[in-house]
């Protein structure tokens, strides 16, 4: 008779959605922690390559796209916000562990599957970890790094345009970037941009050196670059009188009063704060050449995302999680970018690569 309960237990789990799911559980809670996560300490990426990494400097730079000084300063930032509790049945991950299995995945984009395969942990744990990190690095670095810009930063930004790219006025460069996700559940084609993907928009102003002064994570794709800024913070601080911006001055070796701007492509709409090129067609040479001049000092925002995206490889990935995770995710970078550029300055291989140095 046993075969025959053996085979009724199974036609009754065949035919009870509920018997399933109950087996599923009983099958998923079999190991509090796997058997192979156990020997992390052992086996796993971080416990067996980290210590030698320190060792090279340059292998280092490549696994974890800064120096050792840039990451032990950072850490040294974050680690107080790790602090876990002790208990007799398992030691809490380290610090140092965590900031590694993050920094992996924002310099690859792999999975979390692979990156819990590579250092032994579960999938949710990775998970965790990662989008944990990110916000912790973000509100702890953004007042030092991201500060909001003060009258005498834009004035500084101003010099730094006009005697690097000859363009006077200027307190910043404009544009949006377009991040891949996945299409978000019941979203409809709110996140479906122009390139055919889905994707929240990263709309940033960057200095003349490359480094951004603000950010604004979240628009959804389907907004042009225009619609993104009419509807972000720094329309409002801008149309307010807000943002800090210097009273208008002449313009060099001239009587001519002129305010201080923004500069953006031709999806920006032309304000007082704000400049774009002249539309392409039938211009005459000054014209020209003022869009020539334009395009150049407006080179360093595409500079700036083109290193964000070298560096962190996983905006060149489809991000896959929810809108308001995938931003947590953007600003993190932003601001790690903004660190590695104070940091390691033109040593850093990536603006080196992108800036032609």
């Amino acid at each position: 008779m046993a075969p025959l309960s053996k085979l009724k237990r199974n036609i009754l789990i065949d035919s009870n959605p509920y018997m399933k799911w109950k087996l599923f559980l009983e099958k998923s809670r079999r190991y509090g922690i796997h058997p192979i996560n156990k020997r992390r300490k052992k086996f796993g990426e971080f416990h067996h390559l980290y210590v030698e990494l320190r060792e090279y400097p340059e292998k280092f730079f490549e696994y974890l796209r800064m120096s050792i000084s840039t990451y032990d300063f950072l850490l040294s930032k974050v680690n107080r916000r790790f602090t876990k509790i002790m208990t007799n049945y398992r030691s809490p991950i380290s610090a140092e562990e965590r900031l590694v299995v993050t920094l992996r995945y924002l310099a690859t984009g792999s999975s979390f599957r692979s990156l819990a395969f590579a250092f032994r942990m579960g999938k949710s744990t990775v998970s965790n970890i990662v989008f944990e990190t990110c916000q912790i690095i973000w509100e702890e670095l953004v007042e030092e790094f991201m500060p909001i810009p003060t009258e005498n930063c834009l004035k500084k930004v101003i010099a730094d345009y006009f005697n690097r790219w000859k363009f006077p006025n200027c307190f910043g460069s404009i544009d949006g970037k377009h991040c891949q996700i996945r299409c978000p559940p019941n979203s409809g084609s709110h996140y479906f941009n122009y390139l055919h993907y889905f994707s929240v928009v990263l709309q940033a102003v960057a200095d003349a050196d490359k480094k951004f002064l603000t950010i604004e994570v979240g628009g959804r794709g389907k907004q042009s670059d225009g619609g993104t800024f009419a509807g972000s913070t720094i329309f409002n601080l801008l149309e307010s009188n807000f943002f800090n911006v210097p009273r208008p001055t002449n313009l060099p070796n001239t009587n001519i009063e002129l305010p201080y701007f923004l500069i953006g492509d031709e999806a920006y709409p032309l304000k007082s704060y704000l400049m774009r090129p002249y539309p392409r067609r039938g211009l005459n040479p000054k014209k020209e050449y003022f869009n020539k001049c334009l395009s150049t000092a407006r080179k360093c925002i595409e500079c700036a995302f083109g290193i964000l995206c070298a560096k962190w490889r996983f905006l060149n990935k489809d991000i896959e999680t929810l809108p308001d995770k995938a931003c947590i995710l953007i600003k993190c970078a932003c601001i790690l970018h903004n660190l590695v550029r104070d940091k390691d300055g033109d040593s850093d291989l990536h603006y080196r690569h992108i800036s032609g140095k």
